[in-house]
């Protein structure tokens, strides 16, 4: 399969691993990383740090965004971004003009809610995960990653999903 020029979007809730596993998958592949959180508008990062899930219109402009971004820069090389993309809306507006693979890493509340509670320096407060899975719709025909093993198998399967 042609991967060039593609934009990779690394998406799933807070503390699924879409920034290590970005950043693994895009040295694997030879490919610029960005990270999603990088985007978003300070009032968005202040209204999460205060325990406040993000509506769609917070939303909208941080993945007008990401997809401009995406647009000015695709033409050097295929891109990952790490990006929530929790709704199916969400992945079309990003995805809007772009040659775009989605690569959703899939994991059980439990487990994700364990992983947040043991990261620090992040923005995004474990109370907010469920709020994350509320809206999260699943996507169906993109590729998907369980994320219960280890990291290293995560990145095998993925890079093995995004050649076939």
């Amino acid at each position: 399969m042609n991967n060039h020029n593609t934009l990779f979007i690394i998406m799933g809730v807070s503390g699924c691993g879409k920034s290590t596993i970005g950043t693994m998958l895009a040295k694997k592949l030879n490919i610029p990383f960005y990270d999603g959180d990088d985007f978003h508008p300070r009032k968005n990062i202040l209204k999460m740090e205060a325990g406040e899930a993000l509506n769609d219109d917070d939303r909208k402009p941080w993945l007008e965004k990401i997809n401009s971004f995406a647009k000015d820069n695709i033409n050097e090389s295929s891109l990952i971004i790490a990006c929530s993309a929790l709704k199916q809306n969400y992945r079309t507006l990003i995805s809007e003009g772009l040659k775009t693979k989605f690569i959703y890493l899939k994991g059980t509340a439990e487990l994700i809610l364990d992983r947040l509670n043991k990261r620090e320096g992040h923005f995004m407060p474990p109370a907010l995960l469920s709020s994350q899975f509320e809206i999260l719709e699943e996507p169906e025909n993109e590729i998907i990653v369980d994320i219960s093993g280890e990291t290293s198998e995560i990145i095998e399967i993925a890079l093995k999903k995004i050649n076939s």
